[in-house]
């Protein structure tokens, strides 16, 4: 789950992470007004996609009539497809030099890994692919905690920050702190910014959250933003199922997110291109079947389906039942190719041939064959 650059803000200012003076606004004339006290300020859009300064996005102002005019615009925009309905009005800070600092689940390493770089203020991926070797990494390993000790060595064998060990251990810890406690996966600063006074501010913030740790933290899931969700994202996360919209013509319905991901692969190596991520989980709830083809076949661009079904928990029997459930409640009018193996996999090719429907037992036959049916080929 992702926040809002003002949500992460909040977050660093209770965790005692420094940050400069900010007011969230959602017109030109809530702008204008906000800035009043500073005498150079940043207009921020408040969107759920990075490149925002790329965009348009981010402007400066040294006075509030230039905030107010320069909101107007940015409050007009559309960003990666989000439409920009709140700002971000901060105080600008005079930056001497600009940091980058970060902490990321990290599975190759098997813990949470800090990243740090004297290149602050770029976009972090285009440098590790750049220059990789400016980026200095340290794992940390939560069953060990974390030292000064550790982290003041780091900094002298990386960047040094002479002078400002002090405040970038203390920002460091209670950044992974912040991550920690609130199961996040991503935490970054971008610029962490050195002023010319000598303090270290998070000038940018970045969060993301595990959403399987979510039912921990309603404090973090009542940040959730409507508009990361499509609309039928939204819909399977209260039917309990697991949905990404992408953008090809072959729908999918799949039990297991590591069946799903396998499948989407088998489609891509074969020359076909899913639709969508769809996990109906390891309920044998037959009506999870419906409510999976309903939201599937919204999709106007949904030329073939491919029900891929490994039974375990899940049996194959429930799922067959289903299908024939949706295609009594359902305008079906793509080809639907299945795939049936597992717990009670007779029983279920049992039902679905004498409705007329046949299931396949090969994988990448069941693939080939939802392609070829997405492109009118028999």
């Amino acid at each position: 789950m992702k926040v809002h650059e003002y949500q992460a803000r909040d977050l660093f200012k209770t965790y005692n992470i420094p940050v400069n003076d900010y007011k969230l606004v959602s017109n030109a004339k809530e702008a204008r007004e906000a800035s009043m006290a500073w005498k150079q300020v940043v207009v921020k859009a408040q969107v759920l996609v990075g490149g925002r300064g790329k965009a348009g996005g981010v402007k400066l102002a040294n006075s509030p009539e230039e905030v107010e005019a320069k909101a107007a615009v940015i409050s007009g925009l559309e960003i990666g497809g989000y439409r920009v309905d709140k700002m971000l009005v901060c105080d600008s800070a005079s930056i001497e030099k600009e940091y980058y600092l970060g902490l990321i689940l990290d599975r190759s390493r098997q813990g949470i890994t800090l990243m740090l770089t004297d290149q602050g203020g770029v976009d972090i991926e285009e440098l590790a692919e750049i220059n990789p070797s400016a980026i200095h990494r340290l794992t940390l390993h939560p069953h060990k905690g974390i030292d000064g000790a550790t982290l003041d060595s780091f900094l002298a064998n990386s960047i040094s920050l002479e002078g400002l060990r002090r405040q970038a251990i203390s920002t460091i810890k209670n950044l992974y702190s912040l991550f920690l406690e609130n199961d996040a996966s991503l935490v970054e600063i971008n610029p962490y910014a050195l002023t010319p006074g000598g303090k270290m501010l998070a000038l940018d913030s970045k969060i993301n959250f595990d959403d399987n740790a979510l039912f921990k933290h309603p404090e973090i899931e009542a940040l959730r933003n409507p508009e990361e969700s499509s609309p039928d994202e939204l819909e399977a996360r209260t039917k309990g199922l697991s949905f990404v919209s992408l953008d090809g013509d072959i729908g999918c319905m799949v039990n297991g997110a590591g069946l799903a991901m396998a499948t989407l692969d088998l489609i891509e190596l074969h020359g076909g291109k899913a639709a969508n991520f769809l996990d109906v989980g390891g309920s044998s709830n037959p009506q999870k079947a419906v409510d999976a083809l309903g939201i599937i076949l919204r999709n106007n661009r949904i030329k073939a389906i491919l029900i891929n079904i490994f039974g375990g928990i899940t049996r194959c029997d429930d799922i067959a039942n289903g299908l024939l459930m949706a295609r009594k409640k359902l305008d079906i009018d793509v080809p639907l190719i299945i795939r049936l193996v597992g717990t009670n996999e007779k029983e279920g090719r049992a039902i679905l041939k004498e409705a007329g429907l046949d299931a396949i037992y090969d994988l990448d036959d069941a693939v080939r064959k939802v392609i070829r049916a997405a492109r009118g080929v028999s």
